[in-house]
């Protein structure tokens, strides 16, 4: 079977780090055409630097990685370096890269390569806010019927919100973008905190990583005992959840996880919800469903898949 295609949109971040490693990893199944960087855990000068630098760790430099927006469609930047650090990738010192930056705009580059290629062919994996991905949709509605599949990293239902009572950060940020993106009719599969805080480290997986004895495996252990203690202090949890490795993992193990394909709508006018994610996962409307969300995941499995492909690095 040939390895499916996909385009990263991202905002490294640790855990974006780890999912950018656990796709470059993966050839056989995974052919990442290109990675594009939004605004968002840091804002957009960092995080494309940032998605830079993990091509480089993976040793892919060829990989085409490509600044998008710098801002929400309609709001002012919110960023996350109470939990990420400054730079975003906080914790190990890390070189600032060699491998260029490409000049087209990361909203031209998905336009072009969704237009140049068969539809039902290419998959959007978005793993921060998803303002490049709507500004596309927007710029270009003939697109969106040739989406495959977005598998992203956003919301919450059980865990309702880890930036406000109610929202998850990815979707807070811009949840007019991601209004455009949940009504677009393109199959979704929402990876959100009810099944990420299930790929929780532990002392004895994040050692696994760091006996891996290489570059990837010290580097991805020092991301982890950086950006962790925000979690151990505030979930009181043994560790961090590694949340948007889950998107990667799934397109190369699906079997690890378990949801319902159910209703999201995305609340994008009370100051009270705003950005929340309404799934209706008891069924209790009439929305038909546009979203297979997850609840549910294999942690060992998960752990054990992430640290045989980063070996591989």
């Amino acid at each position: 079977m040939a390895p499916r295609k996909i385009i990263i949109d991202t905002d490294p971040g640790q855990d974006d780090a780890v999912a950018i490693l656990l796709a470059l990893a993966s050839p056989d199944e995974i052919d990442v055409l290109g990675v594009t960087a939004v605004a968002g855990n840091v804002p957009l000068p960092l995080t494309q630097k940032n998605a830079r630098i993990v091509c480089e760790l993976a040793g892919k430099p060829d990989t085409l990685v490509f600044a998008g927006c710098d801002a929400p469609l309609v709001r002012k930047l919110v960023t996350a370096e109470h939990v990420h650090g400054k730079t975003g990738l906080d914790g190990p010192q890390m070189s600032d890269p060699t491998m260029p930056l490409q000049d087209q705009h990361a909203v031209e580059y998905i336009i072009e390569t969704l237009r140049a290629h068969d539809a039902g062919t290419i998959t959007l994996c978005p793993l921060g806010p998803l303002t490049n991905i709507a500004t596309a949709f927007k710029s270009a509605p003939d697109i969106i019927e040739k989406v495959q599949e977005i598998v992203l990293m956003g919301g919450a239902y059980f865990q309702v919100g880890n930036i406000t009572p109610a929202a998850e950060f990815n979707i807070y940020v811009d949840p007019e973008a991601a209004k455009i993106v949940f009504d677009s009719g393109v199959p979704i599969v929402v990876m959100p905190l009810d099944v990420t805080h299930k790929a929780l480290t532990t002392r004895a997986r994040v050692e696994a990583f760091r006996a891996l004895g290489t570059k990837v495996g010290d580097m991805v252990a020092a991301w982890t005992d950086f950006f962790e203690r925000f979690d151990k202090e505030k979930y009181g949890s043994e560790g961090a959840p590694l949340h948007d490795p889950c998107v990667i993992a799934y397109l190369i193990q699906p079997d690890l996880f378990t949801g319902r394909h159910v209703n999201v709508e995305i609340e994008t006018v009370s100051e009270l919800t705003l950005g929340m994610t309404v799934a209706d996962w008891w069924r209790v409307t009439d929305r038909a469903p546009n979203a297979m969300f997850m609840g549910d995941l294999d942690s060992d499995g998960f752990f054990a898949l992430l640290a045989d492909r980063l070996a591989r690095l």
